[in-house]
């Protein structure tokens, strides 16, 4: 599997300059703001989002100032995400680093995500880069869509599997699918913007699986599972596998786990238990690995290259990493 150093090398360039654009696309002349968006740049992650937008660009083109521009872009608007969903999950870290809202309450933590989606409408009409705002718009829609279904479907437990690909096409893929879309545009390749958002779906449904089978583990070592989903009563595929395909008497049991006794750690381990036992985590790694796969075969139909080679590496190393 290529290092993440390995992928990045087509655009290591761009992606440097970036960390320079996306801190001026924050500024702001109020000091509390400044000063909470900067804290926010300073632990920021590995950025695979405008990693996404870059490499897709160069499949089809040279990096251009609307390239910037579109990873910008989705960059704020993930981490206006990011902000705000601490707030709703009630989160103190993040990354090991205290959250927004744990540092300056869920006030100033809601004002800054606002603050982001309001840039991401300045900048785009600055840049008279309507294509671009059309698309992020249609996946900020999709996102609170995705968040607010989850959490109504949540209450009843009872996720089918149909609903909870929507849930994490809206909440996970349309980001991802944006990147790839955004980056299409950006070269000027319009032709491929729906072929590359399609990409990205793929992708970000198969992220969002080896996010949930993180919970529990892997078919061939699984640890410690933390049953956080279990403990937060998310319904996600392992555990909607499992309780289809289980026994009366064993479904009625994790119901009641999830709904009754989600506090409770040995409850919670006899749930993680039986969701490896009735063979939930191996179908949620069969899934993704299907999803991966359709990505791969549509990077297949371009023609090769660095930056396709370099998409196909971290379609692979999503599925492989270990956190």
């Amino acid at each position: 599997m290529q290092r993440i150093e390995e992928i990045v090398q087509p655009v290591k360039a761009e992606m440097s300059t970036f960390e320079t654009y996306f801190k001026s696309a924050l500024e702001s002349n109020v000091p509390l703001l400044d000063k909470v968006t900067k804290y926010i740049v300073k632990r920021k992650g590995k950025q695979m989002r405008p990693l996404f937008v870059f490499l897709t660009c160069r499949l089809f083109g040279e990096s251009n100032d609307t390239t910037f521009h579109a990873a910008s872009l989705v960059e704020l608007l993930h981490t206006a995400t990011l902000v705000h969903d601490d707030v709703v999950d009630d989160a103190n870290e993040r990354r090991g680093f205290f959250s927004v809202n744990a540092l300056w309450k869920n006030k100033i933590a809601v004002l800054v995500g606002d603050y982001m989606l309001s840039k991401i409408l300045l900048l785009s009409i600055e840049k008279g880069n309507i294509d671009l705002l059309e698309v992020v718009a249609r996946s900020v829609k999709e996102m609170s869509e995705g968040e607010l279904l989850q959490m109504e479907k949540a209450r009843s437990l009872d996720i089918t599997e149909d609903v909870y690909f929507e849930v994490i096409k809206k909440k996970t893929a349309s980001l991802i699918s944006t990147c790839c879309e955004a980056g299409a545009i950006s070269a000027g390749a319009t032709e491929h913007r729906e072929k590359m958002r399609v990409f990205g779906e793929k992708v970000g449904l198969a992220f969002q699986i080896k996010d949930d089978v993180f919970d529990y583990g892997t078919p061939d070592k699984i640890g410690k599972p933390t049953g956080i989903d279990i403990r937060e009563q998310k319904m996600t595929l392992p555990l909607i596998y499992t309780m289809d395909n289980c026994p009366p008497k064993i479904q009625t049991e994790l119901k009641n786990i999830v709904k009754n006794h989600n506090e409770n750690s040995a409850k919670v381990k006899r749930a993680t238990d039986l969701v490896i036992e009735y063979g939930g985590i191996v179908y949620a790694y069969k899934k993704m690995n299907e999803y991966a796969q359709e990505a791969l075969l549509i990077l297949s139909e371009l023609p090769d290259s660095e930056a396709k080679y370099s998409l196909q590496g971290l379609v692979k190393y999503t599925m492989n990493r270990e956190k």
